[in-house]
């Protein structure tokens, strides 16, 4: 890999940035000066900036707590992203949300730039499990479980695979629910419409786990961790 590219994908700075960093004569590989942005460089050579070790890492895996208010995008014109939570440090390139929460879901967001990874967890013959957490305008009650369980059939002919319904909460003096889902697909609005469809309104919407991954009790709205590879892949067996 050329040295110029090595240390763009690790943050370091642009290619323009990095260029400026060797004209400055304060990279190095293996203890040695270079001159040209061109020269390559290996994953097990020593790479140093101005005497900092720079150490290759291919892929970044964060897990972020996702605030209201924040698409779950990698730019915007106008409105925040998830990529803009993360420090500048962290804004590794090809940096994505795996899947998407809406505006105004909050909870367990996986950020990676590892393409292969982003497809296994998303592939509709993978299964993988999403369970969230709602607060409901209506009653839900055993029949409103029972038609979930059945596979629903949307209004505009969507066809639903079986979702588990677990009621935590009913007020029926204030005419609401408090709930927990678990599906194993991700359409467009899905958890959103499947109330409206038997007469509810979601209020609010938490994602707290996706396959075996789980959102940490301590992670706050808007922060996230960096985790590794082998624990989403031994927790997601895949």
């Amino acid at each position: 890999m050329r040295i110029d590219k090595f240390l763009a994908n690790m943050n370091v700075g642009s290619r323009k940035e990095v260029h400026q960093l060797i004209k400055k004569g304060i990279v190095a590989i293996n203890g040695q000066t270079i001159k040209a942005p061109k020269e390559k460089v290996a994953e097990t050579d020593e790479v140093t900036v101005n005497g900092e070790k720079i150490v290759y890492q291919k892929y970044h895996y964060f897990l972020m707590n996702k605030p209201k208010g924040v698409l779950s995008a990698t730019e915007d014109r106008s409105q925040r992203t998830v990529i803009s939570l993360l420090d500048p440090k962290d804004q590794y390139q090809g940096i994505v949300p795996v899947g998407r929460l809406d505006k105004d879901t909050t909870g367990l967001l996986l950020l990676t730039n590892d393409g292969q990874l982003n497809h296994e967890l998303l592939a509709p013959n993978k299964h993988v499990v999403k369970v969230y957490r709602a607060k409901i305008a209506g009653v839900a009650d055993e029949d409103t479980v029972k038609t979930f369980a059945s596979g629903m059939i949307l209004g505009d002919g969507t066809k639903l695979k079986p979702a588990k319904l677990t009621v935590l909460k009913q007020d029926t003096e204030h005419d609401s629910s408090e709930i927990e889902i678990e599906i194993s697909e991700g359409k467009y609005h899905q958890i959103k419409r499947m109330f409206g469809a038997v007469g509810m309104k979601v209020v609010e919407l938490e994602r707290i786990s996706m396959g075996k991954l789980k959102l940490p009790n301590n992670l706050k709205r808007g922060q996230y961790v960096e985790i590794d590879v082998d624990e989403i892949s031994r927790k997601q067996n895949i």
